[in-house]
């Protein structure tokens, strides 16, 4: 016998090493499912976050580039006066209040328009009308386009990675009730065996 060989305690030689990768008797069917598409959702996480985050950002920035276009297109900025006047109610928060301004024709135009707290009447005060003679908001600026953008890309993101995790989270349930009727079918077969060991 050799010395670097040590006899089991049962008497026969202690195995040479671990078993090979992937030969282990008590790994079952359902653990390499598991592992492979726990693989795969990874895979799509690591490539398909960004590429989703980024495809949805870029779509959305285009659409909201679009909607820059049309608004700065449709929309202008004129110098109104202030009709009624306007108190200090709300700590600085603008308000609203009539104005009045005259288009290119020459054509008088009254509306409503948010303006700073406490602006006294007859106060000249720069309003956006569209086209048509209203007032409208202000177009929307590049910036907030590439906010928007960022913020489509954001919410992308967090999706595919809600997506991921209940993906992955209802793979492990379904494997986990396999698995639990297996135990089941097994322990239904061999516990006959150990219950008539106490009875002897």
């Amino acid at each position: 016998m050799s010395a670097a060989q040590p006899p089991h305690a049962s008497g026969r030689p202690a195995p040479e090493g671990p078993a090979p990768k992937g030969r282990n008797p008590l790994i079952r069917t359902s653990d390499r499912v598991e592992a492979w598409l726990r693989r795969a959702l990874l895979l799509v996480l690591v490539a398909g976050m960004p590429l989703a985050a980024i495809a949805a950002g870029t779509a959305a920035y285009e659409r909201a580039m679009h909607t820059v276009q049309v608004q700065a297109a449709d929309r202008q900025q004129v110098s109104a006066e202030l009709i009624s006047g306007t108190v200090d109610a709300y700590h600085g928060a603008k308000q609203q209040a009539q104005v009045r301004w005259s288009e290119e024709d020459g054509t008088v135009r009254t509306g409503t328009a948010l303006v700073d707290a406490d602006t006294p009447k007859g106060a000249t005060v720069k309003v956006w009308v569209d086209r048509d003679g209203y007032v409208t908001s202000p177009p929307m600026t590049d910036m907030q386009a590439m906010a928007n953008a960022l913020f489509t890309g954001g919410l992308t993101t967090l999706g595919v990675v809600a997506a991921t995790s209940a993906a992955h989270a209802l793979l492990r349930a379904a494997l986990d009730r396999r698995r639990y009727a297996q135990w089941e079918a097994e322990w239904s077969a061999v516990e006959p065996e150990w219950a008539a060991r106490f009875h002897r």
